[in-house]
């Protein structure tokens, strides 16, 4: 890639907004930057070069990023005088250059597809001074690639993709129209790059995609996950996880390979959305309510120790209280460990945001506060089951309360806070894998003492 002379010793800030392949493009545009010269920076108000990785699955991201963009306006020039701001993500794909009118002081729109072209954009408008809006959202002819630099936030902890797209077309969600259609890497690109991975020491990746069930059908003809679970599994990497995952496509072929092999971790996050079938059915999801709770006792019969966890929209148009309710007693029959929940918002351009809905919204709000409140209580009871046990933490760092207090995640993913051992420093932790005997175990987190050495 041709490094453009104008961006070298210019610092450079990421926003990122929305779900973890856009944390993972967001370690690229970093790992890009750095190539061409550029040096990283916390603050937005220090930045020669502020990019907003985006997300357009909700409203609530939108207004988010037209609020720390508009902030840029009255903000401090850096040291060079000129601060050059770029939109990326969904958002930049949707919208490309009408982003200005929400954000005047954007200088460059890339898409989804378009990280590699970053570098020319910003170049040329830092030579035309911001007269207008550098745009590149082509997303034809561009194949799915992953060989960008990549500046990992952990050393320990990698994101993967293994696709990108998705083929489903949920009536309510936007992805499809700005991520495109599924496309796969090939298995032994995967496999190579979790080895390579590993040999540079890292201990736990996250397998991503929109649909990760359906993987490899575009490029083999038929899903190929199960397959690519064990493959990853012989790589000699200690944790593997995996998002997102689409229950219509979840084959007993997957739940066995997530058995089978002993670096998938017990947690699984499978969106189930609504309660209500005739909900699901308009919401184009393609399973029903029975369908999703038998494909629970499968996974529980598989895996015991499961932790599940879920999404769940509150709100959809045309809800009903008959529908809510079937909602609530799904939560309590699946046993989820925990849930994002969300209220319906619609998004422009997908068939949900036609749809009539005269649904009082404190109605919509009390309901969410119903659901809220359940799924908090079986949060509390799942996190009683670790009570007393030794679970294993995957160390990130201090809490950010308390430097002697040291935060990792268990197995299956839940939040684990332990004192900092005597003797022992932060640093020497991070990245290891300690033993913790729990002692309290509190809504969402756990909390506990280390018991033996860390490995």
């Amino acid at each position: 890639m041709e490094h453009p002379r104008e961006l070298v010793g210019l610092t450079y800030c990421v926003r990122t907004f929305g779900c973890q392949m856009n944390l993972h493009d967001s370690e690229r545009v970093a790992g890009v930057l750095e190539e061409c010269g550029c040096i990283c920076v916390d603050d937005t108000d220090d930045a020669d070069i502020v990019v907003f990785m985006t997300c357009c699955v909700r409203e609530k991201a939108d207004q988010h990023l037209y609020g720390q963009a508009s902030a840029l306006v009255s903000a401090p020039k850096p040291p060079s005088g000129r601060r050059v701001v770029a939109v990326g993500g969904c958002i930049a794909q949707r919208d490309g250059a009408r982003i200005r009118e929400h954000i005047p002081v954007a200088d460059v729109v890339f898409g989804t597809s378009a990280i590699e072209s970053l570098p020319g954009l910003l170049a040329d408008a830092l030579a035309d001074g911001g007269r207008e809006a550098h745009v590149d959202t082509v997303e034809e002819g561009r194949s799915f690639s992953t060989e960008l630099p990549s500046h990992r936030a952990s050393a320990f902890h990698a994101w993967v993709p293994i696709m990108t797209g998705c083929d489903n077309f949920c009536t309510y969600c936007i992805v499809p129209h700005v991520r495109g259609r599924e496309k796969s890497r090939t298995m032994e690109a995967i496999v190579g790059e979790v080895e390579r991975l590993v040999a540079d020491g890292v201990r736990e990746v996250t397998l991503l995609g929109q649909n990760v069930n359906s993987y490899g059908r575009n490029i083999y003809g038929e899903p190929r996950f199960a397959e690519l679970l064990r493959r990853v599994g012989e790589t000699g990497v200690e944790r593997i996880r995996f998002t997102s995952s689409n229950p219509k496509d979840l084959s007993d072929d997957v739940i066995a390979a997530m058995a089978e092999v002993d670096a998938v971790m017990p947690h699984l996050h499978l969106a189930v959305q609504s309660g209500s079938t005739r909900v699901l059915r308009a919401m184009n999801r393609r399973y029903t309510r029975e369908q999703y709770l038998d494909l629970v006792a499968r996974l529980r019969a598989a895996i015991p120790e499961l932790a599940l966890t879920t999404d769940i929209i509150v709100g959809f148009p045309g809800e009903t209280e008959v529908d809510f309710e079937d909602t609530l007693s799904l939560v309590r029959e699946a046993g989820f460990s925990s849930a994002y929940t969300f209220i319906y918002s619609p998004r422009p351009g997908t068939p949900a945001a036609k749809m009539v809905d005269d649904t009082p919204r404190e109605v919509i709000q009390e309901r969410f506060d119903r659901l809220a409140a359940l799924v908090a209580d079986q949060a509390h009871e799942a996190n009683q089951e670790d009570l007393g046990r030794l679970v294993g933490a995957l160390v990130e760092g201090p809490s950010k309360r308390s430097p002697d207090v040291m935060v990792g995640h268990s197995e299956k993913n839940r939040t684990v806070h332990f004192p900092l051992p005597e003797g022992r420093s932060a640093d020497e932790l991070v990245g290891r894998i300690v033993d913790v005997r729990v002692e309290e175990a509190r809504t969402w987190y756990l909390r506990g003492s280390v018991e033996g050495e860390p490995r």
